[in-house]
């Protein structure tokens, strides 16, 4: 069973919600003015010892955090050496190029064909086409029939119809309930999830559905910034 107090109480939204919403607005246009050309037009950043293009329509790891806080998490992840890996909603593909350092291959899908060229681009510019393959799809529907040691995933943390296809990366109608219903067939015996959530967002949703699916749930890391709190929650199928 998932729904551990401890976790949901570290995705819980903060009390002041309207100091963060106010805050989250400030960080906003603060990103828009000053970084303008960050995030409307290609640009490379790096993260960790690797340099990627991050093109437009795609969600800038290294500006908006979460990106570079999982890719940092993962440089230190035990279970990844040797391990067959699927990078779930690449986007730059800045998790698939840290993983590939030691595991076995990885797989990076994602539904966005901008994205899916912008890290089909930074695999060839980190020379590593050997290990790492990009497909196009949506969540599993590109690996059906395939089992994984682990699985990353940086999902859409807002409810509701993405307004555009660079909007699919922050906004979705039914992620989490799909993907908890996925999850177990694409876990290879003994594998393993890596899912980053939230208190910006539907992370009570995603808790919920992994419990119905009778997934086991628990807190590998954590970081609090102003406005918001991550979580990198592991994700397994149980005995």
């Amino acid at each position: 069973m998932t729904g551990s107090p401890a976790i949901d109480a570290s995705l819980r939204p903060m009390r002041l919600a309207k100091a963060r919403a106010g805050l989250g607005r400030a960080t906003h246009w603060y990103h828009r003015l000053v970084h303008r050309q960050r995030l409307e037009g290609p640009t490379v950043e790096r993260v960790l010892d690797r340099s990627i293009v991050v093109l437009p329509g795609v969600l800038n790891p290294k500006l908006m955090r979460t990106g570079a806080y999982f890719a940092t998490e993962l440089a230190r992840e035990p279970l990844i050496e040797g391990a067959e890996v699927l990078d779930m909603g690449t986007g730059s593909g800045i998790c698939a190029l840290i993983a590939a350092r030691r595991a076995r291959r990885v797989v990076a899908v994602d539904l966005s064909l901008t994205a899916v060229r912008c890290a089909k681009i930074n695999v060839l510019l980190n020379g590593l086409e050997h290990k790492v393959e990009v497909r196009h799809g949506d969540l599993f529907e590109p690996v059906r029939g395939c089992r994984f040691d682990l699985i990353l995933f940086n999902p859409p943390f807002l409810r509701g119809e993405p307004r555009s296809d660079a909007d699919r990366a922050w906004r979705s109608r039914d992620v989490p309930e799909r993907f908890a219903a996925g999850l177990r067939e694409h876990l290879a015996p003994g594998g393993s999830a890596l899912l980053l959530l939230s208190t910006f967002g539907a992370a009570g949703v995603f808790l919920e559905e992994l419990a119905r699916c009778e997934l086991e749930v628990a807190a590998r890391s954590q970081r609090a910034y102003v406005n918001e709190r991550l979580s990198l929650l592991r994700v397994t199928a149980g005995p």
